[in-house]
C-alpha cells in the first residue's frame, strides 16, 4: 500500500480524480470531527483534512483495504504534527486560549455509541487541550472513535500496552475534568436570554441572580481583542465586569441572539462595527457556572463568513 506523498503520483485523468473525490467525502464527516478535536481549530481541521485529500488523490487506492482506516492514520498524524507546533504557539498566546466555536456540532459527531459522540462542549475540548498529543489521540481514537488498540499502536508507532496507559491516563483526566450536567435546551434558552437582557440593562442584581457563586467566565481575546488576560471567578465579579462593558460600551453588546454554540446554550454577539464574538454557557441546574467568550476575530472568521 502507497501512502500519498512516498513517490511519484500514479497517472491519474478526470476519472480518477472524480473517483478520489467521491471515495474520500464518504469519510470527509469523520476526519473533521476527528481533526477538530484534536486541533481545537476549524480552520486547523480543515487544512488537515484537505491536506489528507491530496494524499488520498495521490495514493495508489488499490492497494487500500480500509479507506476510513487509511485516511484517519494519515490526518491523525498530521495533526500530531500540527498540535507539536500549536504548543508551543500557545505558550504565548496572550489570555486564556479557547477552542474555536462550532454552531454545528452534530455534523462533528462521532458514529458510534461513544458517551463522548457527540460532545464537542467547551469543557470537554479544554480537557483534551491538556493532554499531550499522544495522550489525546489515544483517547480520541479509542473512547470516541472506537478504533482498536492494535491500529492504534501501528498509529501511533507504540506498542499496544502503552496505548492502553495513553487512553486510560487521558480517560481519566477527562472524566475529572468534564462537566457532567446538562439542561434542556428550553431552560438554557430561557436562562440565556435572561443573561443577555441583564446585560444590555447593566443590571448587576439581575446578572448576579443566574451565576453560580463560584461561576468562572474565560475570554480570549488572544491579543487581538480586548479581553480578560485570566478567568474571572466568582458571581460578583463577572456581574460586575459584564454591567461595566454594558455602561462603558454600550454598543459592543447590543445586538445579540441565541445560539447553541459547541452543542451548549450560547449567544451570538455582533458588535457595532460588524465583528462577531460568541458566548457558549455551562449551566447546573438554573444557574451558569461557566462562560466561554470568544473574542479573537481568527477563531471567528468561519462563522462570520457563514452567517453573512
Amino acid at each position: 500500500m502507497t501512502e500519498a506523498g512516498s513517490g511519484d503520483a500514479p497517472a491519474g485523468g478526470p476519472r480518477r480524480e472524480s473517483e478520489a473525490a467521491e471515495s474520500f467525502e464518504a469519510h470527509r464527516r469523520h476526519l473533521v470531527g476527528l481533526a477538530y478535536r484534536m486541533l481545537g481549530s476549524v480552520a486547523e481541521a480543515e487544512d488537515a483534512v484537505q491536506d489528507t485529500y491530496l494524499r488520498w488523490h495521490r495514493t495508489d487506492r488499490a492497494g487500500v483495504e480500509n479507506a476510513k482506516a487509511f485516511l484517519s492514520r494519515i490526518v491523525t498524524r498530521l495533526c500530531l504534527d500540527r498540535l507539536r507546533s500549536a504548543q508551543a504557539r500557545r505558550e504565548t498566546y496572550v489570555g486564556p486560549w479557547l477552542p474555536e466555536p462550532v454552531l454545528d456540532a452534530d455534523t462533528l459527531a462521532a458514529e458510534t455509541a461513544s458517551d463522548y459522540a457527540a460532545d464537542l462542549s467547551v469543557g470537554l475540548m479544554l480537557a483534551l487541550e491538556r493532554l499531550s498529543p499522544l495522550e489525546r489521540a489515544a483517547f480520541l481514537l479509542h473512547d470516541v472513535f472506537d478504533v482498536g488498540f492494535s491500529e492504534i499502536a501501528t498509529l501511533l508507532e507504540r506498542n499496544e500496552a502503552a496505548c492502553r496507559q495513553l487512553a486510560a491516563r487521558a480517560r481519566n483526566h477527562v472524566r475529572t475534568a468534564r462537566p457532567r450536567f446538562a439542561v434542556p435546551p428550553e431552560v438554557g434558552s430561557t436562562i440565556v436570554a435572561a443573561f443577555a437582557q441583564a446585560v444590555q440593562s447593566a443590571d448587576t442584581a439581575a446578572l448576579a441572580r443566574l451565576l453560580a457563586a463560584d461561576a468562572v467566565l474565560h475570554s480570549d481575546g488572544g491579543g487581538k481583542k480586548s479581553a480578560a488576560l485570566n478567568p474571572i471567578v466568582g458571581r460578583d465579579r463577572i456581574a460586575r465586569f459584564f454591567a461595566g462593558v454594558a455602561t462603558k460600551f454600550p454598543d459592543v453588546l447590543a445586538a445579540q441572539r441565541t445560539a447553541t454554540i459547541n452543542g451548549l446554550p450560547g449567544l451570538l454577539v455582533t458588535e457595532s462595527d460588524g465583528s462577531l464574538q460568541t458566548m457558549a454557557f455551562e449551566i447546573v441546574g438554573a444557574e451558569i457556572t461557566a462562560i466561554y467568550f470568544v473574542r479573537n476575530p481568527d477563531k471567528l472568521a468561519h462563522l462570520a463568513a457563514r452567517l453573512q
